[in-house]
C-alpha cells in the first residue's frame, strides 16, 4: 500500500511538471511578422535581418491580413510601403515575439510588438 502511494505522488509530481512546461506556447522559435491591411491600397513589407537575409510579404491587398512570416532574431529594419510612400523603420525582435504591421482606413501605419509566451 505504502508503495502504491509512493508511486501515485511520484507520477502525479511528473504530470504537473509535463504539464506546465508544455503550457508555453513558443520555444526559442524565431520572431515573425504579417501585415493587417486595413487600408485603402495594397502594401508590401521587406523584413531584413541583422544577418543580411531577407523576408517579403509583398502586395497583401486592401482588406487583407498576410500570414506570419519569421525570420532570424536580432536588428531588423522593416521596409513598407504603402501608397508608393517607403517606411523605414529598426526594431530589435528577440525569439518568441511576432510584429503586427497595421495599416488602417486612412493607410497610416501602426506596429504592435507581442510576446507569445504571454
Amino acid at each position: 500500500m505504502k508503495t502504491l502511494l509512493s508511486f501515485s505522488v511520484i507520477f502525479s509530481l511528473v504530470l504537473l511538471t509535463v504539464s506546465l512546461n508544455s503550457c508555453k506556447d513558443c520555444d526559442g522559435e524565431n520572431p515573425r511578422a504579417r501585415i493587417i491591411n486595413n487600408g485603402t491600397t495594397d502594401v508590401s513589407v521587406q523584413i531584413k535581418t541583422s544577418g543580411g537575409n531577407t523576408e517579403n510579404l509583398n502586395n497583401v491587398g486592401a482588406g487583407i491580413t498576410s500570414d506570419y512570416r519569421s525570420y532570424s532574431a536580432g536588428k531588423i529594419t522593416f521596409t513598407i510601403s504603402v501608397n508608393k510612400v517607403i517606411y523605414l523603420t529598426d526594431v530589435d525582435m528577440s525569439s518568441c515575439y511576432e510584429y503586427d504591421i497595421i495599416i488602417d482606413s486612412n493607410n497610416i501605419i501602426t506596429t504592435n510588438s507581442t510576446d507569445r509566451n504571454d
